[in-house]
């Protein structure tokens, strides 16, 4: 009776988010590449922070060089104190592309006390952007693992010009070809709209703010106003936080800002094995929490009864012969299922994976354990050689 009671909680739990969380499990929140033509393309300052780049960095300029935008744009990348030769390839490419004029490097100062790396490097990137005779109306903040499709940025400026947003933002298209990559890549992607359900990010009268460090479009004014990236410079999650201190720079008007989902800005980045994925989740799923014990239990109570009780229930009730319970477990499986579909067909990939969300979920809360963990041992927050702690 306790394990019945416990898996129509799950059952109730997964009906709430399906019909009363922000409709997440949709994926529908993206930019429409029909909009319509605006006025005036204004120009655009695309900013760059790069960190041992060397194999991916080709690809990423090419496709922002080659952005088919009816105004003017440039690109700034900030080689941030690189071992390889992400400088060397970023000058050749522009050079095979006769584009020089459009790109400066620029080489990143030893990073101060205080200062997250990539943060340090968009601050850089900004403040040679802002100081230039012209300076743009639009920063593109975007990954040195991205590849943007020739309109995205024809896109990103036409949806803040029509809709008057200080922030649009793309979750771009993680790569998702290896076995791992397809168990879990996916389900990342469905647990950050769980946490930040998309329309309610852009409802400006929401307090839910968000946005994907991949690739950001903000307005300088809006940047200005919040006293720019040195704001928020220690973050380590730092798109959220941006987003949130855009969003409420002024408490009593919100800021709009808008977070999609897009499935032609893809990133590069292969996860070839469960240990990249890991170290990913890892670097920053304990600072999520706040760094609370009591939190890390919470979430860990959470991910049990909404993604293990269904099947423990729809398991053991065939065993004892409980038909009622078995009943409760896979009417949870089944929602469950069905709110990670739109999700998975994002993806391509197919729908048998969307059973697979239980073990999925398990995978995350030992990820989640070993972030707090490694918080504890002091290496939190690694990433490329740099360990950062709150």
């Amino acid at each position: 009776m306790v394990l019945f009671a416990i898996a129509s909680l799950s059952l109730g739990i997964w009906l709430f988010l399906l019909l009363f969380w922000g409709q997440f499990w949709r994926a529908d929140q993206k930019l429409d590449p029909n909009t319509s033509i605006i006025q005036r393309y204004p120009q655009v300052g695309i900013i760059i922070p790069a960190r041992n780049e060397a194999e991916l960095i080709a690809q990423s300029l090419t496709s922002l060089f080659k952005q088919d935008y009816l105004g003017d744009f440039s690109l700034v990348l900030v080689d941030d104190n690189s071992t390889d030769s992400t400088q060397a390839i970023a000058k050749q490419t522009a050079e095979a592309l006769q584009l020089s004029h459009k790109l400066e490097i620029i080489a990143g100062k030893p990073l101060p006390e205080g200062w997250k790396g990539k943060l340090w490097a968009m601050e850089q990137g900004i403040k040679y952007t802002l100081n230039q005779e012209s300076p743009p109306e639009y920063l593109l903040l975007t990954d040195a693992d991205i590849q943007h499709h020739p309109t995205s940025l024809t896109e990103l400026v036409t949806k803040a010009e029509a809709e008057k947003l200080d922030l649009v933002s793309l979750m771009v298209l993680l790569r998702c070809e290896s076995f791992w990559e397809k168990l879990l890549i996916p389900s990342f992607v469905f647990f950050f709209q769980k946490l930040y359900p998309f329309r309610w990010v852009n409802n400006p009268q929401s307090p839910m703010a968000a946005a994907a460090g991949g690739c950001i479009l903000i307005r300088p004014q809006a940047l200005a106003k919040i006293g720019g990236i040195q704001t928020i410079r220690n973050a380590l999650i730092d798109d959220c936080t941006l987003a949130k201190t855009i969003k409420f720079a002024d408490p009593k008007q919100p800021s709009p800002i808008w977070l999609g989902l897009s499935s032609s800005v893809v990133s590069l980045r292969p996860y070839q094995s469960l240990k990249t994925i890991w170290d990913m989740v890892a670097r920053t799923a304990y600072n999520q929490l706040n760094y609370s014990p009591l939190l890390l239990i919470g979430a860990l109570f959470g991910l049990t009864l909404v993604y293990l009780i269904p099947p423990i229930a729809t398991v053991l009730g065939f065993v004892v012969h409980n038909y009622g319970l078995a009943i409760m477990g896979i009417l949870a499986w089944l929602l469950m299922s069905l709110a990670y579909l739109p999700t998975v067909r994002l993806y391509k990939i197919s729908f048998i994976w969307v059973l697979a969300l239980p073990a999925i979920a398990f995978l995350y809360s030992l990820m989640t354990i070993d972030s707090a963990l490694r918080h504890g041992r002091g290496q939190g927050g690694a990433w490329k050689g740099r360990v950062y702690q709150q």
